[in-house]
């Protein structure tokens, strides 16, 4: 299964942000075609909420209306030391020129508050996005440089962990070998059939019991597991030059030639191994493989499971001896 590139999430995750910003500033309301005037303080309170007084430049007319003033302006614009004799006060603002609400006041404090949230917002989607566009490209850009000099740290990276796994799983197994072959002398059958059995038989029958227990299926597995190793290995040295432009700016043509062939072959390979599940069978067969003697030091449950299935234990042990339990000299 082939994955998105990484940077390309970025990217299209900034488009989204961008996208939205622009959804958002295009949502708010923008300001109407407005025209300023000259303002007469009738009445002002503290948080400047006043009346004002202003003649209509469409109707040539003197109108009253709420207002929302400038509280913080300077206090000599303000009653009474604007106007001692009216004591009244004064302030600039804007009436709609254009509309059906032509000739109205418009705050723009009022304004400024009810859009604030929406603006502010949008700013912060558009940084956001902007800002992972930005890394998507650059990532990917840099990510294409690597791939287009045959740079592909990420499949060798998998490749040399599958490695790993195989080894382990044939050197586990090979273990498990060489404790029976250590075990093995020639045996007789009373040897087995005693109360008081040979210290020899039971050391080999618990080193029987860990391939009869992890059974054909670890066989398999480690067998699988060393073939995979040896081939890895080699595409692995192949692709060294690979592992970092550094490194591949610093190769022949030949050692390039080949690392992007090594390259190629361990993808196929690592990709058919996912499909496969081959490093979570090789995890399991170590796993089986080493619950060794360790777990049974005096032998009593291998030989109990020796009693209950014997043919299994000399099948075993005739494949990798050539002798049988019950064999004699």
């Amino acid at each position: 299964m082939r994955h998105t590139p990484f940077f390309r999430w970025v990217l299209a995750l900034g488009l989204v942000l961008i996208g939205g910003s622009l959804g958002l500033y295009m949502a708010t309301p923008g300001f109407p075609e407005l025209r300023q005037v000259d303002l007469t303080v009738l009445e002002e309170k503290p948080d400047g909420t006043c009346t004002v007084r202003w003649t209509d430049p469409f109707e040539h007319r003197e109108r009253e209306a709420p207002y929302l003033c400038d509280a913080e302006r300077s206090e000599i614009l303000k009653a009474p030391h604007y106007d001692p004799v009216s004591g009244f006060g004064w302030e600039t603002g804007f009436v709609i020129a254009a509309g059906p609400d032509r000739g109205e006041p418009y705050s723009l404090k009022e304004d400024d508050g009810a859009a604030d949230w929406r603006t502010e917002l949008s700013d912060m989607l558009l940084g956001g996005g902007l800002f992972l566009t930005v890394v998507g490209l650059v990532g990917g850009t840099i990510r294409g440089l690597f791939r287009g000099h045959g740079v592909n740290p990420e499949v060798i990276r998998r490749a040399e962990l599958l490695r790993e796994a195989a080894e382990l799983v044939a050197r586990d197994h090979r273990r498990a070998v060489e404790a029976v072959r250590g075990a093995w002398t020639p045996l007789h059958r009373e040897l087995v059939d005693t109360d008081r059995p040979d210290p020899r038989t039971t050391a080999l029958l618990v080193a029987l019991r860990v391939l009869v227990e992890a059974g054909p299926q670890a066989r398999n597995a480690a067998e699988t597991g060393g073939e995979l190793a040896e081939r890895l290995e080699s595409l692995l040295a192949d692709a060294a030059p690979a592992s970092g432009l550094r490194h591949m700016v610093r190769a022949g043509p030949e050692q390039r030639r080949r690392a992007r062939a090594a390259v190629a072959e361990l993808r196929s390979l690592v990709d058919e191994a996912d499909r496969e599940g081959l490093a979570r069978q090789f995890a399991q067969a170590s796993v089986d493989l080493l619950r060794g003697p360790d777990s049974d030091p005096v032998g009593l449950s291998a030989r109990v499971d020796f009693e209950a299935r014997p043919a299994d234990y000399h099948r075993l042990l005739a494949e990798i001896s050539g002798r049988d339990l019950s064999s004699a000299d």
